[in-house]
Formats: structure tokens, C-alpha cells, sequence
């Protein structure tokens, strides 16, 4: 039995050794062409580069001056910053509320946010974006209201779980001692919620962070663009793509975002099963 059991841990084990290098392969493989010039990408783009193929840091140079990628990269840190913060104050607020709050109106607001998770967001875009267009929302500024429309559903919802957990006794000890509503959340609620503020926070900046189509569709393209924007940028005329720079931009895109992940991925499970109980 010990023999069997061990078999198929072993089994296991090297399954999913295989699937994490299929899924970390593509991302080798385009930092690898990375360093290489651009005439070698194409014909040997599985090659590992070499003195005659080795372009340097010179795509990336390329990436960074000739493209404006800095200010890209800029203008994605402070929207995902920015839309990530609100998210998680607004919605965590949201979510004790209705938590705590029993009657028709906060189950009315509590299957609106869930059934926001359930919309397509193809049937909105268009709209959004004249809506966008007419109530000046075309800016970093503008857009991190429309995260916080689109991203509220999911966080509610964790968040919502989560605050069932917590025994409202510790909420009326503190209201005893004089401690107001806003008061109790952000000195006792809020701690507690640590778990769920990790995970949401995780999901929510790995959306925003790689998301093209809605800054696509709401922010003015000639003042500001995201680096999936000033990637998409990159092609030019007649089809013409600067594959060096394009590799090497996809980098500085993706790196970050894995160094955060993996840095706060022991959160997520944790979070996710604080939030998976029953009220």
C-alpha cells in the first residue's frame, strides 16, 4: 500500500514538473530572443544566442528610447496602484456593510455585485466607452473609477465570506469602549481581513496590470498608454514588427507581475478559503 501510495506521489510530482515547464517555456523562450538581434529571432528563434546572434541589452534600449516605454510602464504602475487601492477600501467597506446591514436594500446591492460577475464585458464596452468619452473619464485618473465599477463584483464577493467569518462580538466589544463604526472597521475589522485584502489585491493587480482592451477603449491613446498599449504600439507600417524590441518590452511587461505573484502566492489559497464559508 505504502509502495502504491508513494508510486503515485511520484507520478504526480513528475506531472506536474512537466506542466510547469510547458508553462514557464514560452516565457524562456521570449527572454531569450530578447538578447538576440532582431534578423536571428525569426530564423532561430529557439536558438540560444551567441556571439554572432547576441544583440545585448540593445532591444531594450531600443524598447525604452524609441518607443517611450518608461512612460508607459509609468502610467500602468499608477493605474493599477491607484484602481487596486480603491478596490480594496471601497468594496471591503461594501461587503461588512451588507454583511452586517439585513434587509432588502444590501441583498439587492449584494446580487447586483455578483451578478456583475456574470456580464460580458463585450455587451458594455461600446457604451462605456461614450460614456467615458462625455463625463471626462478618459484619463488615469478616470479610469480607476471604471476598475473599481468592473472589479467591485469578484471583491464584494470574497470580501463578503470573509466578514461572515468574524464573530460581531469583537465589533460591539469594540463599539462598547467607543469606537465608531468607521472607527471599528479600520482598527478592528480591517486587520482581521488581511488574508482577503492579499488575495483580492493579487487577482485585481494581475488583471489590471495586463488588461489592453478597456484603457484601450477609455484612455485618450495620444496623451497616455499602458505597456500593453505601447506594445501593441510597436507594429508598424505595413505590418513591419521591431521583434527585438517587442521581446524585450514583453519582458519588462511580464516580469514584474511574476516577481509579485510569487512573492504573495502563499496568500492566495489562504484567502480564498477564509472567504469560502458558509454565513
Amino acid at each position: 500500500m505504502k509502495k502504491e501510495r508513494s508510486a503515485l506521489s511520484t507520478a504526480g510530482t513528475g506531472i506536474f514538473t512537466i506542466l510547469g515547464i510547458v508553462y514557464i517555456l514560452p516565457i524562456l523562450i521570449v527572454l531569450m530572443n530578447s538578447f538576440k538581434k532582431k534578423v536571428y529571432i525569426n530564423k532561430q528563434p529557439f536558438q540560444l544566442p551567441d556571439g554572432k546572434t547576441m544583440a545585448g541589452l540593445e532591444n531594450y534600449m531600443t524598447a525604452i528610447d524609441k518607443y517611450n516605454l518608461l512612460s508607459a510602464v509609468g502610467w500602468t504602475v499608477f493605474i493599477t496602484v491607484g484602481s487596486v487601492l480603491v478596490i480594496l477600501v471601497c468594496t471591503s467597506m461594501c461587503a461588512w456593510y451588507i454583511t452586517r446591514v439585513k434587509s432588502k436594500f444590501t441583498k439587492l446591492l449584494y446580487l447586483l455585485c455578483v451578478f456583475s460577475m456574470v456580464v460580458p464585458f463585450q455587451m458594455v464596452m461600446f457604451t462605456l466607452s461614450l460614456v467615458a468619452d462625455r463625463t471626462g473619464l478618459r484619463t488615469p485618473w478616470g479610469i480607476i473609477i471604471i476598475y473599481l465599477g468592473f472589479g467591485a463584483g469578484l471583491a464584494v464577493f470574497m470580501f463578503c465570506g470573509f466578514v461572515k467569518s468574524i464573530p460581531i462580538e469583537i465589533e460591539e466589544a469594540a463599539m462598547i469602549d467607543g469606537c465608531t463604526p468607521i472607527r471599528t472597521f479600520f482598527s478592528v475589522v480591517l486587520p482581521i481581513m488581511k488574508p482577503t485584502y492579499i488575495s483580492v489585491g493579487i487577482l485585481e493587480t494581475m488583471w489590471i496590470w495586463n488588461d489592453f482592451l478597456l484603457p484601450y477603449l477609455v484612455l485618450d491613446l495620444n496623451k497616455y498608454k499602458t505597456i500593453s498599449i505601447a506594445i501593441q504600439y510597436m507594429k508598424g507600417s505595413y505590418g513591419r514588427v521591431d521583434m527585438g524590441a517587442v521581446m524585450a518590452a514583453l519582458i519588462l511587461a511580464v516580469i514584474p507581475v511574476i516577481i509579485f505573484y510569487l512573492s504573495c502566492q502563499k496568500h492566495i489559497i489562504k484567502g480564498v478559503a477564509a472567504g469560502a464559508v458558509k454565513g
